[in-house]
């Protein structure tokens, strides 16, 4: 496995930028600009990862893919081909987004219709036509993992890389945006060794953070760091890297590059890297 994070830190430059990262002891980096920042600079950060040895885990999207507005939608499915399109230009794992949803005011909410016929016909047709139109030839499209809509189970991936049908469409795994439920939760090993196994060979990318059960009622379930959960991290570790020795692992959804800097030299120790 190859370890990174998703902070793109404080940096001034794009020697900067990757210098920082490889002084972490880090092998794997997300991109921090998007198309729009121009080929120039962005081919300048692809330059500067590869003179530190870094390799480009994942370009985001993060955009609403689904959204309810035709031209809204429009606009951000536009927008994930380029992102895709750069993707494959500076040789990225994938391009990474969330399915999306027309559903509620939250682009990324949890609604019952999120698993609907409707909302997955359109997945389907939205993530086929991002590939076709930017016809990728080394990165991998993916849809992060989630816990409220598709795809939300190993299974559930799957059938939805079945119903792609496309050679650039990969699985991109944050195993803890799928633990919600007491079994996968307490054994949160079998669940892993499930998700490596339904999914092996089609992985690109993994999220790296732990979970947490609350104490009060009912059923609650928090992200949190990196040890101050109850995830077998070792075993997740152990599992990427069978996949792929180079598997990339970001850590996410920390506040401050402080904790980013804690949170890398905590799973350093913990695995030994």
């Amino acid at each position: 496995m190859y370890l990174g994070i998703s902070s793109s830190l404080n940096h001034t430059s794009p020697k900067d930028w990757a210098a920082k990262h490889k002084a972490l002891g880090l092998k794997t980096v997300n991109f921090p600009v998007d198309y729009t920042a121009g080929e120039e600079t962005y081919m300048a950060y692809k330059a500067a990862a590869d003179a530190a040895g870094l390799t480009i885990a994942e370009v985001g999207v993060w955009r609403n893919t689904l959204a309810a507005d035709p031209a809204e939608r429009q606009k951000w499915i536009d927008y994930a081909v380029e992102q895709l399109k750069m993707a494959d230009r500076i040789d990225a794992r994938c391009c990474v987004n969330v399915v999306g949803t027309p559903y509620g005011p939250r682009w990324d909410g949890g609604y019952r219709e999120n698993f609907s016929e409707e909302a997955w016909n359109m997945a389907v047709k939205m993530i086929q036509k991002i590939i076709d139109r930017a016809a990728p030839t080394r990165t991998k499209f993916s849809i992060e993992s989630m816990p409220w809509m598709i795809p939300s189970s190993p299974d559930e991936y799957v059938r939805l890389m079945e119903a792609v049908n496309r050679e650039a469409f990969g699985a991109h795994l944050d195993v803890v945006n799928m633990i919600t439920s007491p079994e996968r939760y307490f054994f949160n090993d079998r669940f892993l060794e499930e998700c490596f196994t339904k999914l092996k060979g089609k992985i690109c990318s993994c999220h790296l953070k732990d979970i947490n059960l609350k104490e009060e009622y009912t059923f609650q379930l928090e992200e949190c760091a990196c040890g101050k959960g109850t995830l077998d991290i070792e075993l997740y570790a152990k599992l990427a890297t069978a996949e792929d020795p180079q598997m990339p692992m970001i850590i996410e959804h920390l506040t401050t590059d402080e904790e980013y800097l804690e949170s890398v030299e905590y799973v350093k120790k913990r695995l030994g890297l």
